[in-house]
């Protein structure tokens, strides 16, 4: 049976954290959670450790000192994953933002021979409920924006919710991943493109969080936009491992 591992990256997130991982694994797919806490102060990585005694083969936990980026949390969930030799390995938020039920679609997609699944806002219009005007304006064209630039083939750049297999992870060097906001988003995206890996955009509904603070900010989205040209300039195939090494 394939083994699937969920990263959730969390700041306080007292508010959600046990309801998805109640829900996460109440799904079909027999998928595993590993929490990445960057020492939230709102007691978050204590009600993971308590839940770990109900789900000790399931459940998981990374402590961190502090905030040290979206990123970093992802690499470090990514290399211990590849230690622990998972087939297929996850990214999603805490909030609910990213449904749960949609797992699954992520993986059976990559099951049939993708290399990346990237649960997409914008392959089939703009599905987001609940962001301000504004901000689903900024986010639709900033991925158009990296759409232009890098030449990715890819409508929702920005996106985090994703299924890597594992192949597609060894194939990366994360020495050389260089952006820890939502750049690191489009970093992970076109490095897979660029080593010649399959990209699959899968259809999902987003939702605005309902309970916990967000952790967008002006220099996250920044470092998105204008890190993007930096990237077109980086000899990718020597920087990274590629896929014939894995």
């Amino acid at each position: 049976m394939d083994r699937k591992l969920v990263i959730i990256p969390t700041y306080n997130e007292k508010e959600n954290i046990e309801k998805i991982i109640r829900t996460v694994f109440q799904k079909e797919g027999d998928f595993n959670i590993l929490i990445v806490d960057d020492n939230s102060p709102d007691g978050t990585a204590g009600i993971v450790k308590k839940l770990m005694e109900e789900f000790p083969e399931r459940l998981f936990i990374k402590e961190r000192e502090g905030k040290l980026g979206l990123g970093t949390a992802y690499i470090l969930g990514f290399k211990w994953a590849l230690e622990q030799n998972y087939d297929y390995i996850f990214e999603m938020d805490a909030d609910f933002s990213h449904n749960p039920d949609d797992l699954i679609r992520l993986y059976r997609a990559c099951a049939e021979g993708y290399d990346v699944a990237i649960g997409s806002r914008y392959v089939s219009g703009v599905n987001v409920v609940n962001w301000p005007m504004k901000r689903i304006l900024l986010s639709y064209y900033a991925s158009k924006y990296v759409r232009t630039v890098t030449r990715i083939p890819v409508r929702d750049t920005t996106a985090g919710f994703m299924c890597y297999t594992s192949r597609a992870l060894r194939a990366i060097n994360f020495d050389n991943i260089k952006f820890t906001g939502y750049a690191f988003q489009i970093e992970m995206k076109y490095t897979v493109w660029k080593l010649g890996g399959k990209l699959k955009e899968v259809p999902i509904i987003f939702y605005d969080r309902t309970e916990g603070t967000s952790k967008m900010s002006g220099s996250i989205f920044g470092e998105a936009v204008f890190g993007v040209i930096n990237l077109t300039f980086r000899n990718i195939k020597k920087l990274h491992y590629g896929f014939s090494a894995s």
